[in-house]
Formats: structure tokens, C-alpha cells, sequence
């Protein structure tokens, strides 16, 4: 077996320089890709999806055109500077979001007078809050630019995305379905074709996801429609409508590219977060406090839990997002 393997290295070898020769030679010769022809396949007469897919912005730390910044920040030593505070000190440079450009049409998020105060006190509180920091799955759109990849399983009638962060699914329904009885962090999609874009209605969302870290949320009463568009072999031009009559003044909509991911052994990863956020959820139910000091090189850091007041201390999340109508 040796031998043999040996063997087909020297002919994938002899087969390589080959085709560099055939190459030089040929220059009017149509370029082919290392992902293969331009032209994409497709299934059932559309666009195939099928792949590893992931975003390459800043889209989940701030939606909107941001500079970089603290991600928890305490008044600096000048006026309207700031630095990290306790909680991320630390980290160093690994403590600041990222700059980035908006993905928002417009780089304006339209939120009633309430909401916009809202978002500011999140943005404020943003550690405390953010469901993403318990594990909550993400909710749609921001599971499609989360700093994860996910796998696009695409049939005729259904397109299954799994995503690697929290083992968050959702289906995409091609079919006539009865409408949906219930909510799910996830929302509820059902999909159809306008040529060769896939338009997706996604709704029935709960009221406890964000679409960042930067505290823009929603309400339960969030629409969203998405729209993907081939932007060539490895690309999707990926488009989502958001309305929220309790939160917005009107429709706004964000736009990005989805890359595929090109790796020969593309393939998600286990992210089960919900066991690597037990100590920050439930830690202060501990009879003996397990996290209790770090010490580092320039610091120690002390950490003294505190017990939410009386009902709060069963509540899994604060989102800062509004209540659900009743």
C-alpha cells in the first residue's frame, strides 16, 4: 500500500506539472478556479446553495458604521475618553469591538423616540444583556452574520441552514404550509423563487434576541424578509427587510455578501455554548462560589457574586427588549 500510494503522489505530481505546461501553452485557454468552473450547478432548475457559508464583517458587533470602542467602558482620563472597565481590563487589546462599515441601507436605524433610548441603555448594559453572552440561539438575521460559519442543505421543496454557534437550526419551507402555531427564537421561514433569488418570509419570533452587540433589538411583533442573490459561484448577495411597528418608524434593511467557505475540508465545528456559560448564568446558585480570583502579571482581579432581588434571581435572561403584547 505504501508503494502504491507513493505511486499516485508521483502521477498527481506528473499530472500537476503537466497541466502548468499545458497552461503556458494555451494562453487563450479559459481560466478555471481551484473551486472549479465559474457556473455554478443547480437543483431543480435554481441556484444551488448547498455549502459551508459565513459573512466577513462587523455586522454582529454593530450593525451601523462604528469606530472601534470598549466593550464594556468606564470614563477615561480625559474628557469623552474612555477605557475598558474592570470586567474586560484584562484583554488588553482583545477587549475593544473592532471598527467596521455599516451594513444598514442608509447607515440609520429607524427607531421610535422609546426605542432609541432603549438601544442606548443596552449598548450601556451590553454584557448584562446581550442573549448572545447566555447562549440563546441567535434569532434571524443575525445568525447569518455571526462570526460562525453554517451548512445550507437544499432540496426541491426545503433548505435546511444549521449554524455552528449553539447548534441553531431553521427550515426553509418551498411549499404551501399551514400558518405556524407558535413562536421560536429562530423565527419561522417560509421561502419561494423570484427567478433565481430566493425569497425567504421569516416570522413568529420570540421577543428575546438582538440583531448585535451594540444593543439594537426588537420586539415580537419582528418581520423579516430576506432575499439571496447569486453574486457568482461562491458568493450570495444576502438582503433582509426588517419591520417592527413596535420598535420602528418604518421597513429598514441591511445588505452584505455570504462567502463560501473554499477549504477542502470545509465543515462546521461542536460551539455547544450552553456548557461554557453556566458560571456566568447560573453561577450565583452555588453554595461555594467557584470563580473567585485571577491573578495576572499586572493585576489580580477580584470577583464578589451578587444575588438578583427577589424574582429576578429565576429570570435566565434580561434582553432589554420590550414585553410581549398581551
Amino acid at each position: 500500500m505504501r508503494h502504491l500510494g507513493k505511486a499516485c503522489v508521483i502521477a498527481v505530481s506528473a499530472a500537476a506539472v503537466a497541466a502548468v505546461i499545458f497552461s503556458l501553452v494555451t494562453p487563450s485557454a479559459a481560466p478555471v478556479s481551484a473551486a472549479g468552473p465559474d457556473t455554478a450547478g443547480r437543483i431543480a432548475g435554481k441556484p444551488d446553495f448547498n455549502g459551508i457559508w459565513e459573512a466577513n464583517n462587523t455586522a454582529n458587533w454593530d450593525l451601523q458604521t462604528h469606530p472601534a470602542r470598549p466593550l464594556v467602558a468606564q470614563p477615561g482620563l480625559l474628557p469623552n475618553s474612555v477605557v475598558l472597565a474592570a470586567p474586560v481590563v484584562g484583554l488588553g487589546s482583545l477587549g475593544w469591538v473592532p471598527a467596521g462599515l455599516g451594513v444598514v441601507e442608509g447607515d440609520e436605524i429607524p427607531y421610535q423616540a422609546w426605542a432609541a433610548a432603549r438601544k442606548k441603555e443596552n449598548l450601556e448594559h451590553w454584557i448584562d444583556r446581550d442573549p448572545e453572552v447566555k447562549c440563546f440561539q441567535p434569532g434571524i438575521p443575525r445568525a447569518m452574520y455571526m462570526a460562525h460559519p453554517f451548512q445550507v442543505i437544499q432540496s426541491a421543496t426545503k433548505i435546511q441552514m444549521i449554524f455552528e454557534f449553539a447548534n441553531a437550526q431553521r427550515t426553509i419551507h418551498l411549499t404551501k404550509m399551514e400558518p405556524y402555531p407558535n413562536v421560536l427564537w429562530m423565527g419561522y421561514s417560509v421561502g419561494h423563487w423570484d427567478g433565481d433569488s430566493l425569497v425567504v418570509d421569516v416570522s413568529n419570533f420570540t421577543d428575546g434576541t438582538w440583531f448585535d452587540r451594540a444593543g439594537n433589538f426588537h420586539s415580537d411583533a419582528l418581520h423579516v424578509t430576506e432575499r439571496y442573490t447569486p453574486a457568482g459561484k461562491d458568493v450570495i448577495r444576502y438582503e433582509a427587510t426588517i419591520q417592527d411597528p413596535q420598535v420602528f418608524t418604518r421597513p429598514w434593511k441591511i445588505s452584505m455578501p455570504l462567502y463560501r467557505r473554499l477549504e477542502p475540508n470545509a465543515q462546521l465545528m461542536d460551539f455547544k455554548c450552553v456548557e461554557m456559560v453556566e458560571e456566568t448564568l447560573y453561577g450565583h446558585l452555588r453554595k461555594q462560589q467557584l470563580v473567585k480570583h485571577w491573578e495576572g502579571k499586572t493585576m489580580n482581579v477580584d470577583i464578589t457574586r451578587k444575588i438578583p432581588p427577589g424574582e429576578e434571581v429565576y429570570e435566565r435572561y434580561v434582553s432589554g427588549n420590550p414585553p410581549p403584547v398581551k
